[in-house]
C-alpha cells in the first residue's frame, strides 16, 4: 500500500514506518483491553454492592420478624401468667395497672393494656386472631389514642416536601404503624374474660430504628468511611429513620421517590439498586411490609452511602489504567529498541553516502549493533568505501610521482628546441592517460567486486524478508540507486582514461548551428524551468571538432546553467571569432560560482551539487583539450556564471596524433 498521498511522514522515513509497526498495535489493542476490563470491573463491583445490600436487608428483616415474635410471645406470656389471673380475681385495679406497667417495662413494649372482649371486637384491626399473636397493624390516630393515649403525640408526622416523590395534597401522616399483639385471657372454664393488647409504636421510634442499624451495620462493618442507614416507612413516608436531613435533624416526614414506591408498594417487589435518599446516593434495598390482612402498608429500608465505594472503584480502575500504561510503556520501549536495531544502521549508511557525496572521503558507517543482513550490508559499504579511498589515494600518489618525473624531464629538456615543448606536454598527458587507464581498469575491477557483493546481499535480503521488506522498500531502492551511481562513476573514469575508444572523426562545424541543435535537446528543461534564452551569434568561422563531442560539451554547460537557475532566469548563448579560432560562451543569471571553486572546478570528483558526481566538466575539458581548445570559467558581470570554450578552426595535428599514439 502506498502511504505517500495521505501520510507523507510515513512514506519518507523507514524510522517512521518501523515506529508505526511497533506502536500502532500497542496504541490500538491495549486501550481496547483496558476499556473492556474497566466496563467489566465496573459491572462486577456494582453487582458486589447489590449482593451486600441484599444480605443487609435479610438481616434487618430477620430482626424485624424477631421483634414481632418477641412482642407476641411476651404479651402471650403475660396473658397466661398466674400473677395476671390473680390480680383479675382480686379485682384490684391499682394492683393490675402496676403489674402491667412492670411487665411492659420488662418486655420493652410501648404499651400493654387489658381490654374487655367487647371492646377488642369493636376495635376491628388488631382484634383476637388465630396464628401469630403479634402482627404489623396500621391504626388511625383516634383508635391508637384510645389504645395508648400517652403515645398519641408520637403518631402525627408532618410531611416534608421531597423531590421526585409522588405528588400529594396531604401535609401530615396521622396514622400509627404498630407491632400489635392481641391475646385472649381465659377463665377457668376456658371463656375469654379479657383481651391483653401489647405492642410497639413504630412512628418516630428512633431507638428501635437505631438498634436495627447497629445490628445490620455495626461499627467497622463498612469500609472506606461509608455510613449505613435504616428506615421504616408508613406507606411512602419515613416515620422513623436514622437518615439525616441536615446536621442532627433526621429525615422523618420525607417521602420515597415515585419509582421506588411504584416498584415496592405498587408491584410488591424488592428494590435493589442505587437510589437518591434525601440528599445523597445510597446503595439501597427496599421491601414491602404487610399487615395482618396481607396488605402492603409500609416498607423496610437499609442502605449505605455509595460515594466512598464509588471513589474506591474509580481508584481501582485508575490503578488498572496505570498498570496497563506501565505495561504499554515497557512494551513500547522494547519494540522501539528492536526497531532501532533496523533503522539506525540504515540511517547511518544514508548519512555516510551523503557525506561522501559532499566530498568527505573519510566518512564511514562504523560499527553497528546489528548482526543481521543489515549489519553485514553496512560492513560491505565500509569495505567498498575503503577500497575507493585506497585506490583514489594510490591514484593521487602515482599522479604526484608522475608530476615529479615530468618536472625532472622538463628540466632536462629545457635546453631543447621549442618544438619539443609541445611534444613533451602531449607525452605527459599520454603517460597520465596511460597510468589513469591502467589504474582505472584495476580500480573498476576492485570496485565492481564489492558492488556485486552489496547487490547480492540486497537481493538476498529481499528474498529472505519477502513481504516483510515492504516497509523498507524505499530505503533498499535508495541503495540500488547508489550502486548504479558507483557504476556510472567507474564508466566515466574509463571514458576519460581511454579517450580514443570514444573519439570520433572531426569536421568543420558551424558552431552557431551546433548551438541551436543543442538547445533543441534541452527544450523540455527550458519549458519546465521558465528560463529565457538570448542568442548572440557573431561567429563566421568553422571549428574543427567532432559534432557529437561538441554537442556533449555544450549540453553539459547548458544543463548546468539551467540547474543553477531553479527559479527562472536568462540564459545567454554567444559565439564570436577569436584569434585563430572561435569562442563560445554560455552565461546564466544564477547565484554564480562559490568562493574558491574556480581553481577546483575542472578537477575530477569536484561538484557543488548534492546529486552530482564531479566528472562532467572534467570530461568536457578532456574533450576540448584533445583538439587544442580550452575552457574557462568566471563570474559574469552583474551576477551569474560564464563558461567560455575556445576552439581552433582546425584541430592541431600534433595533439590528435599524440592522443592516438597514447592509445
Amino acid at each position: 500500500m502506498n502511504f505517500a498521498p495521505r501520510w507523507p511522514w510515513l512514506a519518507q522515513s523507514v524510522r517512521n514506518k518501523l515506529l508505526a509497526m511497533a506502536l500502532l498495535p500497542l496504541l490500538g489493542a491495549l486501550p481496547l483491553l483496558v476499556g473492556a476490563l474497566a466496563v467489566w470491573g465496573d459491572q462486577a463491583y456494582d453487582r458486589l454492592l447489590i449482593t451486600k445490600v441484599r444480605s443487609d436487608l435479610a438481616v434487618a428483616h430477620g430482626y424485624f420478624d424477631q421483634v414481632v415474635a418477641e412482642v407476641g410471645g411476651g404479651t402471650e406470656s403475660v396473658a397466661q401468667s398466674h400473677a395476671l389471673h390473680r390480680a383479675l380475681a382480686q379485682r384490684d385495679a391499682a394492683q393490675l395497672q402496676a403489674l402491667l406497667a412492670r411487665q411492659r417495662e420488662a418486655l420493652g413494649l410501648d404499651f400493654l393494656v387489658l381490654v374487655k372482649p367487647q371492646e377488642a371486637a369493636a376495635a376491628g384491626a388488631g382484634a383476637i386472631s388465630a396464628g401469630r399473636a403479634a402482627r404489623l397493624e396500621l391504626l388511625d390516630g383516634d383508635r391508637f389514642a384510645q389504645l395508648a393515649p400517652h403515645l398519641a403525640s408520637r403518631v402525627a408526622v408532618p410531611l416534608v416536601p421531597t423531590r421526585n416523590a409522588t405528588p400529594t395534597e396531604r401535609t401530615v401522616e396521622d396514622r400509627a404503624l404498630t407491632v400489635l399483639a392481641s391475646v385472649p385471657v381465659r377463665g377457668d372454664a376456658g371463656e375469654t374474660i379479657a383481651v391483653l393488647r401489647g405492642g410497639v409504636l413504630l412512628n418516630q421510634n428512633l431507638p428501635f430504628i437505631d438498634h436495627i442499624n447497629r445490628i445490620v451495620y455495626p461499627e467497622g462493618a463498612l469500609p472506606f468511611g461509608s455510613q449505613g442507614t435504616a428506615t421504616l416507612f408508613l406507606d411512602d413516608v419515613r416515620v422513623t429513620t436514622n437518615v439525616r436531613l441536615f446536621q442532627d435533624r433526621r429525615a422523618v416526614g420525607t417521602r420515597v421517590s415515585q419509582a421506588v414506591r411504584d416498584a415496592v408498594l405498587g408491584r410488591g417487589s424488592t428494590w435493589l439498586d442505587s437510589a437518591f435518599v434525601v440528599n445523597d446516593w445510597y446503595v439501597s434495598a427496599y421491601e414491602p411490609l404487610l399487615d395482618g390482612q396481607g396488605r402492603r402498608v409500609g416498607m423496610l429500608y437499609v442502605g449505605f452511602l455509595e460515594q466512598p465505594f464509588r471513589l474506591v472503584k474509580w481508584a481501582m480502575l485508575a490503578g488498572i489504567g496505570v498498570l496497563f500504561l506501565a505495561v504499554m510503556a515497557l512494551a513500547a520501549m522494547f519494540s522501539l529498541r528492536l526497531a532501532r536495531g533496523i533503522f539506525q544502521p540504515v540511517e547511518q549508511m544514508d548519512r555516510t553516502i551523503r557525506r561522501v557525496e559532499e566530498g568527505d572521503a573519510g566518512a564511514r558507517v562504523g560499527p553497528v549493533a546489528a548482526r543481521d543482513e543489515i549489519g553485514a550490508l553496512a560492513q560491505h559499504l565500509d569495505h567498498l568505501l575503503d577500497v575507493v579511498a585506497d585506490k583514489t589515494e594510490r591514484l593521487q600518489r602515482w599522479a604526484d610521482e608522475l608530476d615529479l618525473k615530468v618536472a625532472e624531464r622538463t628540466r632536462e629538456l629545457a635546453a631543447s628546441n621549442a618544438s619539443l615543448v609541445e611534444a613533451q606536454r602531449q607525452l605527459v598527458k599520454s603517460e597520465k592517460l596511460a597510468a589513469i587507464g591502467q589504474l582505472t581498469a584495476s580500480m573498476a575491477h576492485e570496485i565492481n567486486n564489492p558492488i556485486a557483493v552489496i547487490q547480492g546481499n540486497l537481493d538476498l535480503m529481499r528474498e529472505t524478508l519477502g513481504p516483510a521488506a515492504a516497509p523498507v522498500a524505499a530505503e533498499l531502492k535508495l541503495l540500488d540507486d547508489q550502486i548504479d551511481r558507483m557504476r556510472l562513476i567507474v564508466a566515466q573514469l574509463l571514458q576519460y582514461a581511454r579517450p580514443t575508444e570514444y573519439a570520433g572523426y572531426t569536421e568543420p562545424l558551424d558552431v552557431n548551428r551546433v548551438m541551436d541543435e543543442s538547445l533543441v535537446l534541452v527544450g523540455h528543461l527550458l519549458a519546465r524551468s521558465g528560463v529565457v534564452v538570448e542568442k548572440r551569434y557573431a561567429a563566421t568561422r568553422r571549428a574543427g571538432f567532432n559534432r557529437q563531442e561538441l554537442q556533449q560539451v555544450l549540453l553539459n554547460l547548458i544543463i548546468n546553467a539551467i540547474q543553477a537557475m531553479a527559479d527562472g532566469g536568462r540564459l545567454t548563448l554567444s559565439t564570436r571569432d577569436q584569434g585563430a579560432g572561435v569562442e563560445l560562451e554560455v552565461r546564466d543569471t544564477g547565484p554564480g560560482l562559490p568562493a574558491g571553486a574556480v581553481e577546483r572546478l575542472f578537477r575530477p570528483f569536484f561538484t557543488t551539487r548534492e546529486d552530482g558526481n564531479g566528472l562532467g566538466l572534467w570530461i568536457c575539458t578532456s574533450l576540448v583539450e584533445r583538439y587544442g581548445g580550452s575552457i574557462e570559467a568566471a563570474d559574469a558581470p552583474g551576477g551569474g556564471a560564464a563558461f567560455r570554450v575556445t576552439l581552433l578552426t582546425e584541430p592541431e595535428a600534433s595533439r590528435v596524433d599524440a592522443a592516438l599514439a597514447a592509445s
